[in-house]
Protein backbone atom coordinates (compact mmCIF):
# COMPACT_ATOMS: atom_id res chain seq x y z
CA UNK A 1 0.00 0.00 0.00
CA UNK A 2 2.72 2.14 0.87
CA UNK A 3 4.30 1.74 -2.72
CA UNK A 4 0.91 2.38 -4.69
CA UNK A 5 0.47 5.80 -2.46
CA UNK A 6 3.76 6.97 -3.26
CA UNK A 7 3.19 5.98 -7.24
CA UNK A 8 -0.12 8.23 -7.03
CA UNK A 9 1.71 10.99 -5.65
CA UNK A 10 4.16 10.60 -8.11
CA UNK A 11 1.63 10.93 -10.92
CA UNK A 12 -0.32 13.61 -9.62
CA UNK A 13 -0.38 17.05 -11.89
CA UNK A 14 1.71 19.61 -9.76
CA UNK A 15 0.89 23.09 -11.71
CA UNK A 16 3.97 24.72 -12.09
CA UNK A 17 3.93 28.05 -14.56
CA UNK A 18 7.97 27.29 -15.64
CA UNK A 19 8.98 28.81 -18.89
CA UNK A 20 9.57 25.90 -21.36
CA UNK A 21 11.48 26.45 -24.78
CA UNK A 22 9.76 23.68 -27.02
CA UNK A 23 11.70 22.56 -30.56
CA UNK A 24 9.75 20.84 -33.58
CA UNK A 25 10.65 19.52 -36.38
CA UNK A 26 8.10 19.05 -39.12
CA UNK A 27 10.47 17.46 -41.68
CA UNK A 28 14.17 17.57 -42.59
CA UNK A 29 13.68 20.96 -43.88
CA UNK A 30 11.87 22.95 -41.76
CA UNK A 31 11.94 23.23 -37.79
CA UNK A 32 10.71 25.77 -35.41
CA UNK A 33 11.03 27.11 -31.80
CA UNK A 34 8.51 28.49 -29.22
CA UNK A 35 8.26 29.64 -25.59
CA UNK A 36 5.63 28.52 -24.04
CA UNK A 37 4.83 27.94 -19.96
CA UNK A 38 3.42 25.08 -18.22
CA UNK A 39 0.31 24.03 -17.17
CA UNK A 40 1.20 21.32 -15.20
CA UNK A 41 3.80 18.59 -14.89
CA UNK A 42 4.18 15.09 -13.07
CA UNK A 43 7.73 13.10 -13.47
CA UNK A 44 6.18 11.59 -16.61
CA UNK A 45 4.78 14.30 -18.78
CA UNK A 46 3.48 18.13 -19.18
CA UNK A 47 0.69 19.60 -20.82
CA UNK A 48 1.61 23.26 -22.13
CA UNK A 49 -0.25 25.80 -25.30
CA UNK A 50 1.39 26.43 -28.12
CA UNK A 51 1.09 28.00 -31.58
CA UNK A 52 2.86 25.59 -33.97
CA UNK A 53 0.49 22.76 -35.33
CA UNK A 54 1.63 19.54 -34.12
CA UNK A 55 -0.19 16.01 -33.75
CA UNK A 56 -0.32 12.98 -31.56
CA UNK A 57 2.37 10.75 -32.25
CA UNK A 58 4.84 13.43 -32.87
CA UNK A 59 8.57 13.87 -31.05
CA UNK A 60 8.89 17.31 -29.41
CA UNK A 61 12.08 18.54 -27.57
CA UNK A 62 11.83 20.24 -24.41
CA UNK A 63 14.27 22.77 -22.21
CA UNK A 64 13.00 23.96 -19.27
CA UNK A 65 14.05 24.15 -15.37
CA UNK A 66 12.26 21.20 -13.99
CA UNK A 67 12.78 21.05 -10.17
CA UNK A 68 15.32 18.50 -9.69
CA UNK A 69 12.74 15.77 -7.57
CA UNK A 70 10.66 15.89 -10.39
CA UNK A 71 13.24 14.79 -13.37
CA UNK A 72 14.46 11.07 -14.34
CA UNK A 73 17.90 12.19 -14.96
CA UNK A 74 20.05 15.32 -15.55
CA UNK A 75 19.54 16.29 -11.88
CA UNK A 76 22.56 18.64 -11.38
CA UNK A 77 22.16 20.33 -14.51
CA UNK A 78 20.33 23.98 -14.62
CA UNK A 79 17.80 22.77 -17.33
CA UNK A 80 15.95 19.40 -17.92
CA UNK A 81 16.10 18.93 -21.46
CA UNK A 82 13.76 15.91 -22.72
CA UNK A 83 11.97 14.84 -25.34
CA UNK A 84 8.65 14.20 -25.30
CA UNK A 85 5.51 12.55 -27.18
CA UNK A 86 2.16 14.07 -28.26
CA UNK A 87 -0.41 12.40 -26.59
CA UNK A 88 -3.15 14.61 -26.90
CA UNK A 89 -4.57 17.86 -28.33
CA UNK A 90 -7.08 20.31 -26.86
CA UNK A 91 -7.80 22.48 -29.82
CA UNK A 92 -8.87 26.23 -29.17
CA UNK A 93 -12.27 27.33 -30.20
CA UNK A 94 -13.85 27.32 -33.87
CA UNK A 95 -13.93 31.21 -33.51
CA UNK A 96 -10.28 31.50 -32.92
CA UNK A 97 -9.76 30.44 -36.35
CA UNK A 98 -11.31 32.89 -38.19
CA UNK A 99 -10.05 36.33 -36.34
CA UNK A 100 -6.85 36.56 -38.18
CA UNK A 101 -3.94 38.28 -36.37
CA UNK A 102 -1.88 35.66 -34.06
CA UNK A 103 -2.65 32.21 -34.84
CA UNK A 104 -4.84 30.55 -31.84
CA UNK A 105 -2.72 28.37 -29.21
CA UNK A 106 -3.56 24.50 -28.83
CA UNK A 107 -3.03 22.92 -25.44
CA UNK A 108 -0.74 19.82 -25.85
CA UNK A 109 -0.16 16.90 -23.17
CA UNK A 110 3.21 15.16 -23.79
CA UNK A 111 4.84 12.13 -21.88
CA UNK A 112 8.32 11.92 -21.13
CA UNK A 113 10.76 9.69 -23.28
CA UNK A 114 14.09 9.99 -22.70
CA UNK A 115 17.37 11.90 -22.98
CA UNK A 116 17.84 10.66 -26.82
CA UNK A 117 15.48 10.77 -29.79
CA UNK A 118 15.46 7.57 -31.73
CA UNK A 119 16.94 6.59 -34.58
CA UNK A 120 14.52 6.50 -36.94
CA UNK A 121 13.66 10.51 -35.78
CA UNK A 122 16.82 11.48 -37.16
CA UNK A 123 15.93 9.81 -40.40
CA UNK A 124 12.56 11.42 -41.03
CA UNK A 125 11.42 13.72 -38.20
CA UNK A 126 7.41 13.20 -39.56
CA UNK A 127 7.64 10.17 -37.65
CA UNK A 128 4.99 9.45 -35.46
CA UNK A 129 5.56 7.21 -32.32
CA UNK A 130 3.03 5.83 -29.68
CA UNK A 131 4.10 4.85 -26.02
CA UNK A 132 4.98 1.30 -25.49
CA UNK A 133 5.63 0.94 -21.68
CA UNK A 134 6.60 3.24 -18.86
CA UNK A 135 9.83 1.98 -17.44
CA UNK A 136 9.90 0.81 -13.73
CA UNK A 137 13.81 1.85 -13.71
CA UNK A 138 13.90 5.27 -15.26
CA UNK A 139 10.33 6.08 -15.22
CA UNK A 140 10.12 7.26 -18.62
CA UNK A 141 8.08 5.86 -21.34
CA UNK A 142 9.35 3.56 -24.49
CA UNK A 143 8.27 4.16 -27.51
CA UNK A 144 7.88 2.26 -30.30
CA UNK A 145 7.03 3.44 -34.15
CA UNK A 146 3.42 3.76 -35.20
CA UNK A 147 2.12 1.03 -38.18
CA UNK A 148 1.10 3.85 -40.43
CA UNK A 149 -0.44 1.48 -42.71
CA UNK A 150 -2.63 0.51 -40.09
CA UNK A 151 -2.86 3.59 -38.18
CA UNK A 152 -3.66 6.00 -41.48
CA UNK A 153 -4.36 6.25 -45.39
CA UNK A 154 -5.13 2.33 -46.08
CA UNK A 155 -7.67 2.32 -42.86
CA UNK A 156 -9.40 5.70 -43.42
CA UNK A 157 -9.92 5.10 -47.13
CA UNK A 158 -11.86 1.60 -45.79
CA UNK A 159 -14.21 2.95 -43.41
CA UNK A 160 -14.83 6.38 -44.27
CA UNK A 161 -17.02 8.14 -47.03
CA UNK A 162 -14.64 9.98 -49.35
CA UNK A 163 -16.92 12.49 -51.48
CA UNK A 164 -15.21 13.04 -54.93
CA UNK A 165 -16.83 17.01 -54.12
CA UNK A 166 -14.71 20.30 -55.64
CA UNK A 167 -15.05 22.19 -52.29
CA UNK A 168 -13.50 25.89 -52.51
CA UNK A 169 -10.65 25.97 -49.75
CA UNK A 170 -7.81 28.31 -48.51
CA UNK A 171 -4.30 26.35 -47.94
CA UNK A 172 -2.14 28.08 -45.66
CA UNK A 173 1.86 27.13 -44.76
CA UNK A 174 3.21 28.95 -41.98
CA UNK A 175 6.87 29.42 -41.42
CA UNK A 176 8.64 28.91 -38.54
CA UNK A 177 7.59 31.76 -36.83
CA UNK A 178 3.82 30.16 -37.05
CA UNK A 179 2.79 32.77 -39.37
CA UNK A 180 1.19 32.10 -42.68
CA UNK A 181 3.97 32.06 -45.50
CA UNK A 182 2.31 31.00 -48.37
CA UNK A 183 -1.43 30.62 -49.17
CA UNK A 184 -3.38 29.69 -52.11
CA UNK A 185 -7.14 29.32 -53.23
CA UNK A 186 -7.84 25.65 -54.54
CA UNK A 187 -10.37 23.08 -54.47
CA UNK A 188 -10.77 19.62 -52.74
CA UNK A 189 -10.46 16.40 -55.20
CA UNK A 190 -11.67 14.70 -52.85
CA UNK A 191 -12.77 15.23 -49.16
CA UNK A 192 -13.98 13.16 -46.07
CA UNK A 193 -14.26 13.73 -42.54
CA UNK A 194 -10.78 13.03 -41.38
CA UNK A 195 -8.98 14.18 -44.71
CA UNK A 196 -8.90 15.38 -48.55
CA UNK A 197 -6.99 15.46 -51.48
CA UNK A 198 -6.19 18.85 -52.62
CA UNK A 199 -5.04 20.36 -56.51
CA UNK A 200 -2.10 22.90 -55.64
CA UNK A 201 0.34 24.52 -56.91
CA UNK A 202 2.61 25.08 -53.81
CA UNK A 203 5.70 22.83 -52.77
CA UNK A 204 4.64 21.06 -49.35
CA UNK A 205 6.75 18.21 -47.87
CA UNK A 206 5.50 15.06 -46.32
CA UNK A 207 5.61 15.81 -42.54
CA UNK A 208 4.51 19.49 -42.97
CA UNK A 209 1.30 21.40 -41.35
CA UNK A 210 -1.03 23.35 -43.23
CA UNK A 211 -4.23 25.10 -42.45
CA UNK A 212 -7.25 24.39 -44.67
CA UNK A 213 -10.16 26.98 -44.53
CA UNK A 214 -13.58 27.27 -45.86
CA UNK A 215 -15.28 30.31 -45.88
CA UNK A 216 -18.79 28.94 -47.46
CA UNK A 217 -18.71 26.47 -44.52
CA UNK A 218 -17.00 28.31 -41.89
CA UNK A 219 -14.41 25.93 -40.88
CA UNK A 220 -10.67 25.71 -40.83
CA UNK A 221 -8.48 23.04 -40.23
CA UNK A 222 -5.02 22.10 -39.51
CA UNK A 223 -3.90 19.07 -41.41
CA UNK A 224 -0.71 17.25 -41.94
CA UNK A 225 0.78 16.35 -45.28
CA UNK A 226 0.63 12.36 -45.95
CA UNK A 227 1.95 12.77 -48.99
CA UNK A 228 2.25 14.34 -52.62
CA UNK A 229 1.54 13.25 -55.92
CA UNK A 230 1.20 14.61 -59.83
CA UNK A 231 -2.07 12.74 -60.93
CA UNK A 232 -2.36 11.70 -64.68
CA UNK A 233 -3.47 15.45 -65.63
CA UNK A 234 0.07 16.74 -64.09
CA UNK A 235 -1.41 18.56 -61.77
CA UNK A 236 -0.40 18.20 -57.88
CA UNK A 237 -2.28 16.77 -54.99
CA UNK A 238 -1.54 17.02 -51.55
CA UNK A 239 -2.61 14.01 -49.67
CA UNK A 240 -4.06 15.72 -46.16
CA UNK A 241 -4.99 14.05 -42.69
CA UNK A 242 -6.71 16.54 -40.75
CA UNK A 243 -5.61 16.31 -37.19
CA UNK A 244 -7.17 18.48 -34.75
CA UNK A 245 -10.94 18.18 -35.71
CA UNK A 246 -13.18 16.26 -38.47
CA UNK A 247 -14.31 18.12 -41.55
CA UNK A 248 -18.34 18.03 -41.15
CA UNK A 249 -19.83 16.44 -44.20
CA UNK A 250 -24.09 17.08 -43.62
CA UNK A 251 -23.89 20.30 -45.62
CA UNK A 252 -21.77 19.14 -48.53
CA UNK A 253 -22.99 15.20 -48.80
Amino acid sequence: MEFESKSRRLRERIKLALPVRVHGRESKEHEWMEMSRLIDVTPFGASFALSHPTEPGRLLHLTLPLPRQLRCFDHIEDQYRVWALVRRLAAPPQQLWQRGGEPPRTVVGVAFTGKHAPASYANDPSTRYEVDVLSKESNLWSLRQLDEAAEGGRVERSVETRLQLPVNVTVEVLDDEGRVALREQTVTENISRRGAAVWTTLTVERGRFVRLTSVEHGLSVTAAVRATRTGPDGIPRLHLEFVDRQWPLEGIE
